[in-house]
């Protein structure tokens, strides 16, 4: 059985140049104004992972 890829391994990937900008939006499943979203996002850090912790909506 396939594992679905990490969005943000796929981010970290393109940062270090193993991938195209093209192919990792391919690979997310998103367009290219989307991508640059996610490039710019600043909870992302500069190796992909996130910086804020995710909080439950009942915190």
């Amino acid at each position: 059985m396939n594992q679905p890829m990490d969005k943000r391994k796929v981010i970290a990937a393109y940062r270090r140049g193993f991938i195209s900008i093209q192919e990792c939006a391919q690979i997310i499943g998103v367009d290219s104004g989307q991508m640059t979203r996610l490039m710019n996002d600043p909870l992302l850090t500069r190796d992909g992972t996130v910086l804020l912790e995710k909080k439950s909506v009942n915190s």
